[in-house]
């Protein structure tokens, strides 16, 4: 198939060659110039505007928008809107607030063209092993880019099956339901705030367990990274987020390359505004959200290793400026 691409940042671009890898045809736009370039000397056609790119496309065109979530993206649709036709489709593959996703596509449904949105997991790693997502809009269109979606997706990989099971879910891709349903269903990452916050916690009470405020025979001088190890070999805690920690400690056992200010992208605000609208208590998660917010005023080891599981899995860089200030 022939997608257009916009936004060739840490995913777009790995998107966009995962797709060609797999035989499709790319025309990419970015505001970045040499990111263009790049994904052209891979073989992708590069554009030098939105209207270019659109002009570039075969009707009916499908174009993928993989922009940070807020205005940009917002703006960027509204200005495709003006220059697609009847039928074109609008994938939203960023982190867009599930709302925001009803909202475009009742406004772009006016015009007759099709948006779709798609909880994209996979971080940098996705171009080797594969991008899993979840996907909200008409069922008829998400058939129709289905040749994408198995490109793109893992597979069935070395995941043990599920005895009983055989759906398009295996495959590490999903039709959740109607617009929103697939960043809805992105919600996976409120629960991974939770998740990375307990592996946090343990880790920053095995390093105190050295503290001098225990009694002598209390004290332990404990190896984090070697625990991190012998963990992911069989425990019942094994599981990515303990590989890229167990990684990150092998290389700086301190973690001083991290300050412990930990960001939230958005997703953990959203799951729990869910929990609110829905009256389900979200305890873990609410306070995994809450703790992040205070690490930008003072920090722990706990949200180092926060900052390092955060950096392995999508390359996010602590933004050693952007402290908040006691009020």
């Amino acid at each position: 198939m022939q997608i257009g691409v916009i936004g060739l940042g840490r995913m777009g671009g790995t998107i966009t060659r995962r797709l060609m890898q797999n035989g499709h045809e790319a025309v990419v736009f970015d505001h970045d110039a040499n990111a263009v370039a790049a994904l052209g000397r891979d073989g992708a056609i590069g554009a030098k505007g939105l209207d270019t790119l659109v002009r570039q496309l075969r009707a009916p065109r499908a174009i993928w928008v993989m922009l940070p979530a807020g205005e940009i993206t917002e703006d960027t649709i509204v200005e495709l809107a003006k220059l697609l036709a009847r039928d074109d489709i609008i994938i939203d593959g960023g982190n867009t607030f599930w709302k925001d996703d009803v909202r475009r596509a009742k406004m772009l449904k006016e015009r007759a063209i099709h948006y779709v949105d798609v909880g994209t997991s996979g971080g940098v790693w996705g171009l080797e092993y594969g991008y899993c997502m979840m996907i909200g809009g008409p069922k008829a269109i998400v058939d129709r880019l289905d040749p994408l979606f198995k490109a793109l997706a893992p597979g069935l990989g070395n995941v043990p099956r599920t005895p009983g099971r055989d759906a398009r879910a295996e495959f590490g891709y999903l039709h959740c339901g109607p617009s929103g349903a697939g960043h809805f269903v992105k919600i996976h990452n409120g629960i991974e705030y939770g998740l990375m916050q307990a592996f946090a916690e343990g880790f920053d009470i095995l390093k105190n367990a050295g503290s001098q405020v225990l009694p002598d025979d209390a004290r332990f001088d404990f190896d984090l990274a070697d625990i991190a190890e012998v963990w992911r070999r069989g425990s019942v805690v094994s599981s990515w987020l303990l590989d890229l920690t167990a990684s990150a400690l092998a290389s700086d056992p301190k973690l001083s390359g991290f300050e412990g200010v930990v960001e939230d992208s958005g997703e953990g605000r959203w799951t729990v505004m869910a929990a609110i609208e829905e009256a389900v208590p979200a305890d873990v998660l609410s306070a995994a959200l809450y703790t992040r917010f205070r690490s930008r005023r003072d920090h722990t080891f706990a949200e180092k290793i926060l900052s390092a599981m955060r950096k392995g899995f999508g390359a996010h860089v602590e933004p050693k400026d952007r402290k908040a200030k006691p009020s």
